[in-house]
């Protein structure tokens, strides 16, 4: 499967338009701080792009990032110029062609965000094999990927990688194609399918429970959207099968519970976090407005006031009295399935 995928994305295909469905080469609506950040990105590195979403979360500056997956660097170098000279980005990837792009245009991007050297570093590598790499354990303080771990044949090792090398209190922030069933094996065989980012894709709810065992006791949905296959052949041999686009942050936190428990909790956000005055939004359930009380469960206090997040926040209440599970909290599908979906401001569920 490798070498599938090495082939296609290294050779089959030279850029976004040879792409034979839109799961890829997809972005969301880019936040305006972004667009010139984006901007800045040299166009051989912007032609090579086949990322499913946007994996740039807040409050970056100063962080160490992995990016697993790299490709010819998009995200590596728009993430660089947001930890600033102070952090540091480091990409992986298996596919020599993509990494050739890459590395071409490190003195450029630099010169270009104002630095007096690269704060980047490419690596030729495996991603279910990152011990392989001399990456230092409990030293990144965010991995990210963007619609790759899909294309694994391995997904458990990336989970279980990404979680050794994470520092306590730090998160896997990625993007990736998920399926509303399980993938028949017939279909996960078909490269064209395999290598567009479909039938590579794991059921939700095993990716979840994956995720769990893996050691990302709580993993929380931030974004979805439906994928529409606008290629009727490939279509065709999907049949009733569903794909969503979504993004989900895994936080490294130790002892988190397996449920949405209640103890009477709240947080406060100051809006001390650049770019974002006035909501941070912790995931799809969780959009936080600055100055309001902001009810949430045990595992929500312990993500804001264990990790980079803490000095943004006010914390309310103590763990001396328990409250029972927050109403809501199921396993039914967590994606939208309208075009365009909505989130909730107010406290509650997980």
């Amino acid at each position: 499967m490798h070498e599938q995928v090495k082939e296609y994305y290294g050779k089959t295909l030279q850029g976004s338009q040879d792409l034979q469905t839109n799961a890829c080469c997809t972005d969301t609506d880019l936040p305006a701080y972004l667009k010139p950040v984006l901007a800045s990105i040299h166009d051989d590195v912007m032609t090579r792009y086949y990322g499913c979403g946007l994996i740039a979360p807040a409050a970056l500056r100063g962080m160490r990032i992995l990016d697993l997956g790299c490709g010819a660097g998009r995200d590596v170098y728009a993430l660089s110029a947001l930890v600033g000279e102070s952090g540091s980005v480091v990409g992986v990837d298996m596919t020599e062609e993509q990494l050739a792009v890459a590395n071409q245009h490190l003195d450029y991007h630099a010169q270009r965000f104002g630095f007096a050297q690269s704060n980047v570093t490419f690596l030729h590598g495996y991603i279910e094999k990152l011990d392989l790499l001399n990456l230092p354990e409990n030293s990144f303080d965010i991995i990210v990927s963007n619609c790759v771990i899909n294309l694994s044949p391995d997904k458990a090792a990336v989970l279980k990688q990404a979680h050794r090398l994470l520092k306590p209190g730090g998160e896997l922030y990625f993007s990736d194609v998920y399926a509303d069933k399980r993938v028949p094996a017939q279909l996960v065989d078909d490269p064209l399918l395999y290598g567009e980012c479909l039938s590579g894709a794991l059921y939700w709810n095993d990716f979840v429970n994956l995720a769990k065992r893996c050691g990302f006791a709580d993993p929380r949905l931030v974004e979805d959207r439906p994928i529409t296959v606008s290629n009727a052949a490939i279509q065709e041999k999907l049949g009733n099968l569903r794909f969503f686009s979504a993004t989900y942050r895994l936080f490294k936190i130790d002892g988190l519970e397996p449920a949405c428990e209640d103890y009477g909790q709240a947080v406060i956000y100051k809006g001390t976090i650049p770019h974002h005055p006035d909501v941070i939004v912790l995931d799809k359930h969780h959009v936080i407005q600055r100055g309001k009380v902001f009810p949430v469960c045990g595992n929500t206090y312990r993500m804001l006031n264990e990790t980079r997040f803490k000095a943004h926040f006010d914390f309310i209440g103590t763990w001396d009295n328990h409250y029972g599970i927050f109403e809501g909290c199921g396993t039914s599908l967590p994606f939208d399935t309208a075009v365009t979906g909505s989130t909730s401001s107010g406290g509650g569920c997980c």
